[in-house]
C-alpha cells in the first residue's frame, strides 16, 4: 500500500485524482498504476484498470488469479466490475469513497453473490494518509477555481 500511495502522489503531481494501485502475486509486484484520466483524456484509465492491464501483460493472461490489488481508494463500479472478471483474489484498499465507492460506502458489487468468483475487500489500510492526500488535492482545486467549500 506505501507504493500505491506514491503513485497517488504522483497523481496529486500531475494533476490527476490522487489514486495510486499495486498488484501483488507471490510477493512481486506484476502491476502498477496511477490515475492518468486527464492525461489520457480516458475515462478508463483509472489507476485500477491501468494496474491490471499492466499485470495481465505481464502474467500473459487477464484473469489474475492469486494475486492482490492495493488501492488508495474504494473501487468504483467500473474498477470494481473489472476486479471481478480479472479474478483477484484480493482487494485491499485505503480510503472509502462515498460519493462512488462500489465496496459498501456507495453501493457494493461485492456483496452480490458472482457465478464464477467471489472477492471480500479489505478497506482501512493507510487510509488516514490516503484520505488527507484526497482531501488536500480537492481543497486545493476548489481554491484554485474560487469554490468556496459549500460548493
Amino acid at each position: 500500500m506505501e507504493r500505491a500511495l506514491e503513485l497517488a502522489k504522483e497523481a496529486y503531481a500531475a494533476g490527476e485524482v490522487p489514486i495510486g494501485a499495486v498488484i501483488v502475486l507471490d510477493g512481486q509486484i506484476i502491476g502498477e498504476a496511477r490515475n492518468r484520466v486527464e492525461e489520457l483524456q480516458d475515462v478508463q484509465a483509472h489507476a485500477e484498470m491501468l494496474a491490471m492491464r499492466q499485470a495481465s501483460a505481464l502474467v500473459g493472461n487477464w484473469r489474475l488469479l492469486g494475486a492482490t490489488l492495493y488501492c488508495t481508494l474504494e473501487p468504483c463500479a467500473m474498477c470494481a466490475g473489472a476486479i471481478l472478471l480479472a479474478r483477484l483474489k484480493r482487494l485491499v484498499y485505503a480510503a472509502p469513497d462515498k460519493r462512488l465507492g462500489a465496496s459498501g460506502s456507495y453501493t457494493n458489487l461485492f456483496i452480490i453473490e458472482h457465478p464464477f468468483h467471489q472477492i471480500t475487500p479489505e478497506p482501512g489500510l493507510l487510509v488516514e494518509e490516503s484520505a488527507h492526500l484526497m482531501r488536500s488535492f480537492f481543497q486545493e482545486r476548489r481554491n484554485s477555481k474560487g469554490v468556496s467549500n459549500s460548493d
